[in-house]
């Protein structure tokens, strides 16, 4: 994965693949019983899921930005309430953020390291 230094660059990151024939194959090879998976969300996410996404950014303050790791379920669907978004894939959608940031901290302490 790229680095990633903020929530915006992560929303790019996970839109790239939105719309692409690779996306729809990706997805489809990682559904469960739903139809969907939270890796292929991520990986290849819908028009709907990214606006959710784009909303989520937008509604977000700096303080929520910068200490995502720190939200709460209830916060998280605050959140969702205000950029009017599907609260489940807000939940992935900043888990995931928090996920790459702490592979990019992992992969900045292996460089020193090395």
């Amino acid at each position: 994965m790229e680095e990633i230094k903020n929530i915006e660059q992560y929303l790019q990151f996970v839109g790239r693949f939105r719309g692409s024939e690779f996306g729809r194959q990706f997805r489809t090879q990682f559904r469960d019983i739903r139809g969907t998976a939270e890796l292929a969300m991520l990986a290849s996410p819908s028009d709907k899921e990214f606006d959710d996404f784009q909303r989520t950014v937008e509604t977000m303050t700096d303080d929520e930005k910068a200490r995502p790791e720190s939200l709460s379920d209830d916060q998280i669907k605050n959140i969702a309430r205000r950029a009017e978004a599907d609260a489940g894939n807000v939940s992935i959608f900043i888990n995931g953020y928090v996920l790459a940031r702490r592979k990019a901290e992992v992969g900045l302490e292996q460089k020193k390291t090395d």
